[in-house]
């Protein structure tokens, strides 16, 4: 199963990021991570069902600092899992 997900509040400038990298990968989900220009956090991750239920559940919790207000979700076609590699966080140094 492929998700995009959008992520809307207090996301960034407070470690949201690394927080969705590091449960992402303790799950072995694929996909990425990354800023949009709006102030929202995007991510594509690629896994099992159960393992994406448990990733969503984090991303409503957030990281420490951050306020989640808000998620949009969209199912994606599995092709786009061809793509998707290990979890990493674009557009990080």
């Amino acid at each position: 199963m492929v998700l995009h997900f959008l992520i809307r509040g207090r996301v960034q400038g407070v470690g949201f990021r690394w927080f969705v990298h590091r449960e992402a990968s303790e799950l072995n989900l694929r996909g990425w991570v990354r800023n949009t220009e709006e102030g929202d956090v995007e991510v594509v991750v690629a896994g099992e069902t159960e393992d994406l239920n448990d990733l969503r559940a984090s991303l409503r919790r957030g990281s420490r600092g951050s306020r989640v207000d808000n998620i949009l979700e969209h199912t994606l076609d599995e092709s786009e899992a061809a793509s998707l590699d290990a979890f990493r966080i674009q557009g990080a140094w």
